[in-house]
């Protein structure tokens, strides 16, 4: 299995992250955003979104980092995506949150400050506070997002929440998302992103 990747990309990050907790052997190849690999053809002919991670697998080329992540846990480690209809919902809803809120709160604000991405970083603050909001009222008595184990919605969850404060998004109002996010650490395989400021936390 091999995965397209950029190291600062927490997208990319939450599938490597994926494959190297449920032990999956993987390649990851280096696409370069800065020189626009990601825009010329024969990456194109991966995922015409121009866009990363993408991955190969036994001939299948999947595009999105969510939709992998349901893949690799169907194909290889089931234990990460419950077959319960309630408890899969729940992992679907955290999924969304992952590709609506957090893309649009904490990852569009580190947009802004690693990448000079003309967003409106105060707007991506306040999605971010909405997400938080959110996440740390769910957490309250709870080790993981959904049922008592983890699963793929912590790791879509994981990365751009850990990297908030890389766009100015303080995580010290939110001790539930702390503890969590140490869970996740925590957890055998756990590798971290490259951090992209000198101070603070991968």
């Amino acid at each position: 299995m091999r995965i397209h990747s950029f190291p600062l990309s927490g997208h990319c990050h939450r599938v490597e992250l994926f494959a190297k907790l449920a032990g999956i052997d993987h390649e990851t190849v280096f696409v370069d955003l800065a020189a626009g690999e990601h825009k010329q053809a024969p990456f194109l002919k991966l995922n015409p979104a121009g866009k990363v991670p993408v991955i190969e697998d036994d001939g299948a080329v999947i595009a999105d980092s969510n939709a992998i992540l349901v893949y690799l846990a169907r194909k290889y480690a089931p234990d990460w995506l419950p077959a319960d209809p309630l408890a899969e919902a729940g992992v679907q809803r955290f999924l969304s949150l992952a590709a609506g809120e957090i893309a649009n709160g904490p990852a569009a604000a580190r947009l802004v400050t690693v990448f000079g991405a003309e967003l409106d970083a105060e707007r991506a603050k306040q999605t971010a506070k909405s997400a938080f909001d959110l996440l740390e009222g769910h957490l309250e008595g709870r080790d993981w997002l959904v049922g008592g184990k983890p699963s793929i919605a912590d790791v879509a969850i994981y990365t751009y929440t850990a990297h908030a404060p890389e766009g100015n998004v303080s995580l010290e109002p939110y001790p539930n998302i702390v503890a969590f996010l140490k869970r996740v650490e925590g957890l055998p395989g756990f590798a971290p992103m490259q951090a992209t400021k000198v101070g603070l936390a991968a």
